[in-house]
């Protein structure tokens, strides 16, 4: 079992996590996290007796900021490390120049607070996947499993009993909370995201590692609650489009309902969701979905 990394994002415990296991030859993190954290994730490896140069694999689940923004500092920080990344962002780790112009778009004069800094990955230190290799990590085997859906370069790692969902097995702050489909821009596309969940449900893994946030069972139960969340979530925004609602109307009825139903999960909830994923993106991401879809059709 991986020891999971609190990277106190803003402040707020049980936001973002980060895995570290031993491979027996260094230790192998899935996710970085921002830059804005990794004082954070150099502190959690610090109560295992590691720094960042004990760090030899960074296996990436995909390249928003929140995953992946200190995988350049951190192969600053560890010369013997490698990242490994779906090839359809293998490019923006070496030059991040268009992501951080794209996100700067959307979170303005917010980028420094939230993400940090985030440095380029050099190229020969890259290796890229499509998915469904096979790596060698010391003594141990990982396989990338291609999963897109929430973005078009997703992977999840299955590594013996344990599998590695990223954002694609969706936020789930802790046991009272269903989990719920993240959807920002600009990649969501729901049928993809079916697919990923059918690949995932059959990993003979016991246990799901979550990004936002934890460990769970690997069970057929996560699964259903959230595919039924996701495809709840993608209707409320189609009927608000469909009623040619503004979009500031339609993530408000999104917003009063998510939030609804994380307070009946628990009082807490509402107030870290928002910080793992604030309702507007994913109402933003869904919005793109289906004017997209009706453009093609």
């Amino acid at each position: 079992m991986p020891d999971t990394l609190d990277l106190q994002f803003l402040g707020q415990p049980g936001v973002i996590a980060t895995y570290v296991f031993d491979t027996g030859d260094g230790l192998a993190l899935v996710d970085s996290g921002p830059a804005s954290t990794l004082g954070a994730l150099q502190s959690g490896l610090a109560t295992l007796g590691a720094t960042l140069a004990d760090v030899r694999h960074l296996l990436l689940t995909h390249i928003h900021l929140d995953h992946a923004g200190a995988a350049g500092s951190l192969m600053a920080a560890s010369p013997g490390a490698r990242v490994y990344v779906h090839s359809r962002g293998a490019g923006h780790l070496a030059r991040p120049e268009r992501l951080l112009a794209s996100a700067a778009q959307i979170y303005g004069d917010q980028m420094e607070r939230l993400w940090g800094e985030m440095r380029p990955v050099p190229e020969e230190r890259l290796t890229v996947l499509e998915g469904g290799e096979t790596l060698r990590l010391g003594t141990l085997e990982a396989r990338p499993l291609y999963t897109p859906g929430h973005a078009v370069h997703h992977l999840a790692y299955h590594v013996g009993d344990d599998l590695y969902v990223g954002d694609v097995g969706g936020i789930r702050l802790d046991a009272r909370q269903s989990p719920r489909a993240p959807t920002p821009p600009p990649d969501i596309d729901l049928e993809a995201w079916d697919r990923s969940i059918e690949v995932l449900r059959e990993v003979p893994a016991l246990n799901l590692h979550l990004a936002h946030y934890g460990t769970y069972p690997q069970q057929a139960a996560h699964w259903d609650q959230l595919h039924t969340h996701l495809h709840a979530d993608a209707r409320v925004v189609r009927e608000g489009l469909e009623e040619s609602l503004e979009a500031q109307a339609v993530t408000e009825r999104y917003t009063s309902r998510l939030m609804a139903a994380l307070q009946a999960e628990g009082p807490d909830l509402p107030e870290r969701y928002a910080a793992a994923c604030p309702p507007w993106m994913s109402v933003q991401g869904l919005i793109r979905y289906w004017t997209r879809r009706a453009a093609r059709s």
